[in-house]
């Protein structure tokens, strides 16, 4: 039914490419993926710098959504080990999956590892777990006093809630009180967004830590204190996002996924044009009948679609069509806010701070709680994968800033962001500047969709778009939503659903992470 029609995808991000390759499987319809810059996977993407590789914003292939769980497997299958080389039944999902990865085979390339998740804090110039243990460390670390605010001031959020959980401190407060707010939330958040909690939508909370709280942090300890899951056990489908242990990862970042997904896109007949920026949607009456490239050498070119998909901002989005938006809804698109980020990573001979047997860190993202500094997380890539670095005798990290365009950070050039940040990670203990053996830095805007600016107001937006019958908004920007990678897949397939099914209706692509049980970390 659906044969010579053709798909319209901006952006090879997860949710353009998921949209892509699911329309090649289950249908004639052809895809053609126009994506501005020269990456694939959006800021899934790995970003390889000397033989060196980056993660940018670290991610994490876990899901409870079984489709997307299988739908990556699938494409890269879970490897026995480390090195990806053996054959081992692995247990997922209730039930065995047995990967064959020859140390020889090429193919080997292709798989996940299965790796151990370990965040800590990092306040006070000290680790604490995340989320926080209750031990004997802890308690020393804080200090009596403190814990025992933290647990009085827990008791009277529970007996005295906040009725009205208008913003992200009152959504924070009411579920670890307000001690355990002001110390372990508070700066932190307003270091990622550049705006006080009592400014941000309670939304933001809903969506990123809806299960998470001081009591079920307690439950899980004790659970995981006691109980006897299996090592291997991946599917934590009972787990809070931010409580999981374990994680898949692609042997070379996530962006080793998405371009494999990019090449059989094209294998299969669908088209991933790079360098190819959309400026503008044409549309006729309540449809969109073609976009307009622009190509990397000023050409461009009209593209006509049955069907169009965009993961471009919004208000990017709003600008492009070819028709005056209502002066109402251009002001909402106008007022959405986005938090730019920036990557530094640096190659080290060693880090200052070790594990207590003298061992390079284990974990994945520590959290910058410093107040003093403005550095947010910073990661260590060989924990992510071995594979990330070139020279495993290395150490090579990334520090993550939060910020926007129009600030002073964002503005200095290469040299002058990485000596800032050597400067900080140093005043803090994490490093001395003498072991810093090279420095890469990527500027990733419109990273974070934010809640707060014009969004009390975004359902004015949805309901504009909607009018269009062919057009879906999928993605993290394309829905101006913090969904996380398997999300943002996930509107995507339930996009190329409906439309297979003859239903054009967009309702339930905007109630994926609004009304599941999912929500990823802070």
């Amino acid at each position: 039914m659906s044969s010579g029609k053709t798909a319209l995808i901006i952006g090879a991000g997860p949710a353009g490419l998921t949209a892509a390759l699911e329309f090649l499987r289950r249908s004639e319809i052809r895809p053609i993926v126009l994506e501005a810059t020269q990456l694939i996977g959006g800021i899934s993407c790995t970003i390889e710098y000397k033989g060196n590789r980056m993660d940018i914003g670290g991610h994490r292939f876990f899901s409870k959504v079984d489709r997307v769980m299988d739908w990556w497997t699938e494409l890269m299958p879970i490897a026995s080990t480390e090195d990806g080389a053996g054959s081992e039944a692995i247990s997922y999902r209730n039930r065995q999956r047995v990967v064959e990865t020859p140390a020889t085979d090429a193919d080997c390339d292709l798989v996940m590892l299965v790796r151990p998740r370990k965040s800590r804090i990092y306040f006070l110039r000290s680790f604490f777990d995340y989320p926080l243990a209750l031990n004997a460390k802890t308690l020393g670390k804080l200090g009596a006093i403190r814990m025992v605010k933290i647990g009085a001031s827990y008791i009277l959020a529970r007996l005295f809630p906040r009725k009205q959980e208008n913003t992200l401190e009152d959504f924070l407060i009411n579920r670890f009180g307000k001690e355990l707010y002001l110390t372990f939330f508070k700066s932190y958040t307003e270091k990622v967004w550049g705006v006080p909690c009592d400014q941000i939508s309670a939304a933001w909370g809903a969506q990123r830590i809806k299960g998470l709280s001081l009591r079920t942090a307690i439950v899980h300890f004790f659970k995981s204190t006691f109980s006897r899951r299996s090592s291997q056990d991946i599917a934590q489908k009972k787990t809070e996002t931010s409580l999981i242990e374990k994680f898949l990862y692609p042997k070379y970042g996530p962006g080793q996924l998405w371009e494999h997904v990019a090449a059989l896109v094209t294998q299969k007949g669908g088209e991933v044009r790079l360098g190819s920026r959309v400026d503008r949607l044409n549309v006729v009456g309540n449809r969109v009948t073609s976009v307009e490239a622009v190509y990397a050498d000023g050409s461009r070119e009209t593209i006509e679609a049955d069907y169009v998909f965009s993961t471009m901002p919004v208000r990017t989005l709003i600008r492009s069509l070819d028709i005056p938006a209502p002066e109402s809804i251009r002001e909402v698109a106008d007022g959405l806010i986005y938090r730019d980020f920036i990557t530094v990573g640096l190659l080290v001979d060693k880090l200052t701070v070790t594990e207590p047997d003298g061992s390079t860190l284990k974990d994945t993202w520590i959290y910058v709680q410093e107040p003093d500094v403005l550095v947010g997380r910073l990661q260590i890539f060989n924990n992510w994968s071995p594979y990330m670095v070139a020279d495993p005798s290395k150490v090579w990290i990334g520090l993550e800033y939060f910020c926007y365009e129009s600030d002073e950070l964002w503005k200095m050039n290469d040299d002058a962001i990485a000596e800032f940040a050597i400067g900080e990670v140093e005043k803090i203990g994490i490093l001395k500047a003498e072991d810093v053996l090279d420095a890469h830095v990527v500027r990733v805007p419109k990273t974070y969709p934010a809640y707060f600016g014009t969004y009390d107001r975004f359902d004015e937006l949805v309901a504009y778009f909607n009018r269009f019958e062919n057009l879906f908004l999928v993605g993290r920007n394309g829905m101006h939503k913090y969904n996380n990678q398997d999300h943002s897949m996930l509107t995507a397939m339930t996009a190329v659903d409906n439309i297979l099914a003859g239903n054009l209706e967009k309702e339930a692509l905007w109630k994926i992470n609004t009304e599941q049980e999912y929500h990823e970390e802070k």
